[in-house]
This record gives C-alpha cells, structure tokens and sequence, in this order.
C-alpha cells in the first residue's frame, strides 16, 4: 500500500525515529499508526537488550532550579556525537523537568514516572533503538532550602545544585555553585564528612606520618593536622574562594550577608 509522506512525518513526530524506520514501520502495519508506533519501541526495546552490555560514559548533564527546590540528571550514552544531538539533549530536558516537578525519592522511583503516558523507563529503552546506541540515567540528584541555584558547565558533562538557608543574592548563588562544580567538595562542612572518610583520612595521615620517621608518640598529633587540612580542601564552606583565594566561601557569604549559609548541594559529572 501507498504510505503518505504526512504519514511518516507523523510518525518520526511521536517517536524521533528515521525516515526510514518510520516508512517501514507504516508499511508493516498496513497504514495503522497506532501499530506502527509499537512497532518502531519493540525494535527498541530489542535493541536495547542487546546493547546492555555496551558502556555508556558520553552523556548529558543538566540541572535546573527555582525557587526552593533544584534538580539534576544525567543521560548516558555511547558517544560524543549523540551527546550532542539536539534531540538527545531535548529528551534529557524533559526528564530533568519531569523530575523537577515530582521530585521523586530516588532514580528508581523518576524511572517509574511517566512523560506523554509512558515511563521514562521505558522511553529510555525505546530511544536507545531509535538512536542505536545505549542509553542509561545514570545520575538523578536534588536539593531543596530557602533558596537554591543550579549551574551547568558549558559542554553538558558537569553540572551542581546548591540550597541556602536563606534568600540569597543571585551572582553569590552563582559563585557558590561554580565554586562546587570547580572544586569538587565532598560535603558542606566538616561535620557532614562520613566517620569512616575521617577514620581513612587519619589512617593514611599516620602512615604517612610513620614512613616520614615521625616519633610514634607525635602520629595523632600530625594526623589531626593533615586531616584539618584535608577539611580545607575538601569541605565547601572551608575551601578557599576560586576568586579570592584569601577568604573562604563560607567568609565570602557572609561578607555578604552574615547569616546566610549552604545547607546541601549535589554534584555530578561525567568527567571523573
């Protein structure tokens, strides 16, 4: 049978399928669109079990915030290339927007949720046999405070998300997520740093301390330096500012406003 041009249109429309693909699919379902459709995701669905094994460390990584809430995703994929395509960074986009309107618990449960009447999930599957590639959300982070920003580093591969305790003015949000995403903090101050990241800290602090020739009876005492040091580099509100080395973030909010404070952030990139 004659399949319409205005057919396929429609049909690469709903599914971002090749002109190909979609004509074949047409033609395999004798003109029914709706079949068509399920033919062009079971493809996918096929391919994508064939492709679960494939790495995927390309991707695209966004964040948005408003308000008192922020959210960040990744999408995995196999290649650059795809990375930055147009449609696979759109179809990001409406994942991290789906998640930013639900904030669901964890990635398990965005997964679950639907965008147009079927689970992202199961999108994933689908785009995976249109795009040829394997496709995986990888990363599904999110914050909410008083305040929060959200910054993504030119090129989609790293992004960060900041909550405050307070409104906060908008090129300090700024500084402070940028600071995050340079920086690479591992919490917001020294107390948030897990027990057995400071037991290890202090482990290797004596060891060092011990193939240094240090007294035994001086290894506390050097370790408990080295570890306050570690907080310095690696806790944000600790870190030297990246545009005022001399002050810390935590002395450049409050140069601004003494009360205001970060009360969590997310980071994530693709790069590490």
């Amino acid at each position: 049978m004659e399949i319409k041009a205005a057919d396929v249109m429609k049909l690469r429309h709903a599914t971002n399928a090749g002109m190909m693909d979609c004509k074949h699919a047409l033609q395999e379902a004798e003109g029914d669109f709706d079949k068509a459709v399920d033919i062009i995701r079971k493809k996918g669905l096929i391919i994508a079990s064939k492709r679960a094994d494939r790495e995927a460390k390309e991707g695209c990584v966004l964040a948005r915030a408003e308000g008192k809430k922020a959210a960040l995703v990744s999408l995995n994929c196999e290649t650059d290339f795809v990375a930055k395509n147009e449609n696979f960074v759109k179809f990001t986009q409406s994942i991290l927007d789906t998640a930013f309107a639900n904030m669901p618990a964890d990635l398990n449960a965005l997964l679950a949720l639907k965008i147009d009447g079927r689970s992202i999930s199961d999108q994933i599957a689908e785009q995976t046999g249109v795009i040829g590639e394997k496709l995986e959300l990888s990363f599904y982070g999110k914050v909410e405070g008083e305040d929060t920003v959200a910054y993504i580093h030119p090129g989609n591969k790293l992004a960060t998300i900041v909550a405050f305790n307070k409104a906060a003015d908008a090129q300090v949000k700024k500084d402070v997520a940028m600071q995050a995403a340079a920086m690479a903090p591992i919490a917001v101050d020294k107390t948030d740093v897990p027990e057995n990241v400071i037991a290890h800290e202090l482990e290797i602090g004596k060891e060092k301390a011990r193939e240094e020739g240090k007294p035994e009876n001086m290894l506390e005492k050097i370790a408990q330096g080295r570890l306050n040091k570690f907080f310095q580099e690696s806790t944000l509100l600790n870190q030297a500012f990246v545009k005022e080395p001399k002050e810390t973030v935590k002395a450049y909010m409050q140069s601004h406003d003494k009360d205001l404070t970060v009360t969590s952030f997310v980071r994530f990139t693709l790069n590490d």
